[in-house]
């Protein structure tokens, strides 16, 4: 075999993915991409915000010397300062640049954070459904994904959670607004994670992590606020990334940030600059980094989003789908109208509906549709749905 036997597992695990774009490509060519009603990917359709476009004009102009040399390997200094400062206000903490580690997105950040923590065999729980390169992530660095289900509205079950710990646990990943159902964890829903982790640390006397996965924080709706997972449990790391909110996904982009109550959070962040220049993404793009300090707040108009989530959600229940309508994020995580998640998104496909199945985020019986498409492209698709699900019913 040319390939690691593991990688080979890999991408038979993943290969749906694959069948799902080349279905995509398929269809487009033979009817065109207008033709085709494309909810697959989490790619956002609104461009930067204006202020982002004029501030990188700014900073790729600027004739100083040195601006495209090494740096830091926890990214400039000038840089995680202003992140630390919007950060600390954003959240009420008290956090400075010495807390922040600038990463390629929050891809470059989880990775980081789990090459710090990891020994061979330990495991890492997360719950269901989940973003399904959680399970890559832990198995680079030696670890093992356990699953674990949440609550029928996609709240944590704390105890589920924590009745998954054993003293292999080395931590746990949650992410909220979460991809795929947009739920968003609440202060106290995170307040019984925290607990539920602190006892549980010293009962298996271990220190159990909290990595909290947040790219999507500032898209939410309804006025929800989006609590922080620092004031619920010391041993916390967060990661995150500008794609969403700055329109930026493939400048990659982001940043890690450990808790400042941490305990030997030193050596923590040590370990994790170290991993940001030995797994090989050395520094996040020198270029962006500049950028990002200056736009701090910023975003899209999330108000776009809402109105296509809406938008998207009004017309599919009208039509008889069973969903919970998204606190945040933009995708929608019906259920199937049949237990096979994969029949029925392929069902969708007949009618040029391009969607995913739940089972790729450990989520059989439901599909995730992304809402970050043209107004178009979600009242074009509804003749559609409602055709595959009335063949089901």
């Amino acid at each position: 075999m040319p390939i690691a036997r593991k990688m080979a597992d890999f991408i038979e695990k993943s290969s749906w993915i694959r069948k799902m774009f080349e279905e995509g490509a398929r269809l487009k060519a033979i009817h065109g991409a207008d033709n085709v009603f494309d909810f697959s990917l989490g790619n956002p359709n609104l461009e930067p915000p204006d202020e982002v476009r004029d501030h990188l004009e700014q900073v790729a102009a600027d004739p100083a010397s040195g601006l495209h040399a090494y740096m830091p390997n926890t990214g400039y200094p000038h840089v995680r300062k202003a992140v630390a400062d919007f950060l600390g206000q954003e959240q009420g903490i008290e956090i400075t640049e010495n807390e922040i580690i600038m990463t390629c997105g929050a891809a470059g950040g989880l990775n980081i954070v789990l090459k710090a923590i990891l020994d061979p065999d330990d495991e890492v729980i997360t719950p269901a459904p989940y973003f399904v390169e959680y399970g890559f992530y832990a198995d680079n660095h030696g670890g093992r994904l356990v699953a674990v289900p949440t609550r029928p509205d996609f709240t944590l079950d704390v105890a589920a959670i924590e009745a998954a710990i054993t003293p292999k646990t080395r931590a746990v990943v949650i992410n909220s607004p979460n991809n795929p159902t947009g739920q968003v964890y609440s202060a106290q829903n995170l307040a019984e994670l925290g607990q539920c982790l602190e006892k549980k640390s010293r009962e298996i006397n271990r220190r159990i992590y909290l990595v909290s996965d947040e790219p999507y924080r500032k898209i939410v709706y309804d006025n929800i606020e989006v609590p922080g997972v620092f004031d619920c449990y010391a041993d916390s790391v967060m990661a995150t990334s500008y794609s969403k909110d700055l329109s930026l996904p493939g400048e990659r982009i982001g940043f890690a940030a450990v808790n400042p109550a941490a305990d030997e959070k030193q050596q923590l962040l040590a370990a994790m600059a170290l991993a940001n220049r030995i797994l090989g993404f050395v520094n996040a793009p020198a270029l962006m980094q500049r950028l990002v300090a200056l736009v701090q707040g910023t975003s899209v108009d999330i108000a776009e989003y809402d109105r296509k989530r809406n938008l998207l959600c009004d017309g599919l229940e009208r039509l008889g789908y069973r969903f919970v309508r998204p606190a945040g994020a933009f995708y929608l995580f019906p259920q199937s109208p049949v237990k096979d998640d994969v029949e029925f998104v392929g069902a969708l496909q007949q009618e040029r509906i391009l969607a995913v199945p739940g089972s790729g985020f450990g989520a059989p019986g439901y599909f995730r549709l992304s809402f970050c498409v043209a107004d178009q492209t979600i009242t074009d698709a509804m003749p559609g749905f409602e055709k595959t699900i009335a063949n089901f019913q």
